[in-house]
């Protein structure tokens, strides 16, 4: 091997060197996950935004007839499924597979439990609320209303105060695994798009909302209340700030769930009868 092929070898893996020690001791360590993860969510919402908006020019026909407003809002929920996909698989690992919260394993108190990779999750999460709501009022009320305000603000903040302050991530985890509907509600909103409101997709998807609905965004928080009373003793212990969010913030997002799901059982009813009849 030539001296210049071990040089430049040698050069490589100097750089890998460099990169792994900003990694570890930068973007991983602890008292720097929190603002790292926030920043790199942000700036990863933008990279998905780009890239769906050059796919679907290059690949998709129903894209390039839509108005600029209706393209903004396909790249944006472009960002919200891949978000969506990535925070409920992180939080279904936590909350029912991971040992990091189980009272099996431990004998600290559940609600001060938190890791690198749990910060750093949310992090991510919050960098995407960050950049949703900035697009929302960039654009209001085109993305969405003030229903969507409210909703993103109340998880935005339950989640940063989870994050800095390492309290009550289980909770919040189990929050966020309600974003396992989101995909299915933005496939109904591309279906609608591309013309596919009568196709059978359609008809299933609506179905999937539905299930999903119930059992992520109904029965799930209807559990995280019961664990929050089994381990209220361990809630007390928490901040005041940290305590009225464990209660208010479900307690919020879970009435906006139930009028969400009274127009969903609505919409499902009334597609039903549509098909029945042809």
């Amino acid at each position: 091997m030539s001296s210049t092929s071990l040089q430049t070898i040698g050069a490589i893996k100097a750089y890998h060197h460099q990169a792994q020690h900003l990694v570890n001791n930068y973007l991983l360590a602890d008292p720097f996950i929190p603002y790292t993860s926030v920043l790199t969510g942000i700036f990863l919402s933008k990279v998905v935004y780009d890239l769906c908006h050059f796919i679907s020019n290059s690949h998709s026909k129903t894209y390039i007839i839509l108005t600029k407003i209706q393209q903004i809002e396909w790249n944006n929920r472009g960002i919200s499924t891949v978000h969506a996909i990535f925070i409920s698989a992180m939080s279904l690992y936590f909350v029912f597979w991971s040992d990091l919260f189980s009272d099996r394993w431990h004998n600290d108190l559940v609600v001060f439990r938190s890791s690198r990779l749990s910060s750093l999750g949310l992090g991510l999460s919050i960098g995407y609320f960050i950049a949703d709501l900035g697009m929302i009022f960039w654009k209001y009320p085109s993305l969405g209303g003030l229903e969507y305000i409210v909703h993103h603000s109340l998880s935005g903040v339950a989640v940063a105060y989870s994050l800095f302050s390492g309290e009550g991530q289980l909770y919040t985890y189990m929050v966020l695994i309600s974003e396992i509907t989101t995909p299915e509600i933005n496939l109904r909103w591309y279906l609608d798009t591309a013309g596919m409101k009568k196709s059978m997709a359609y008809v299933v998807n609506g179905v999937f909302i539905f299930l999903a609905w119930l059992v992520a965004r109904i029965l799930l928080f209807i559990y995280m209340f019961y664990h929050v009373y089994l381990h209220y003793n361990q809630v007390m212990r928490m901040h005041i700030f940290g305590y009225a969010l464990v209660f208010g913030v479900p307690a919020a997002l879970g009435v906006m769930n139930l009028i969400w799901f009274g127009k969903i059982v609505r919409g499902v009813k009334k597609t039903l009868a549509k098909r029945c009849e042809c």
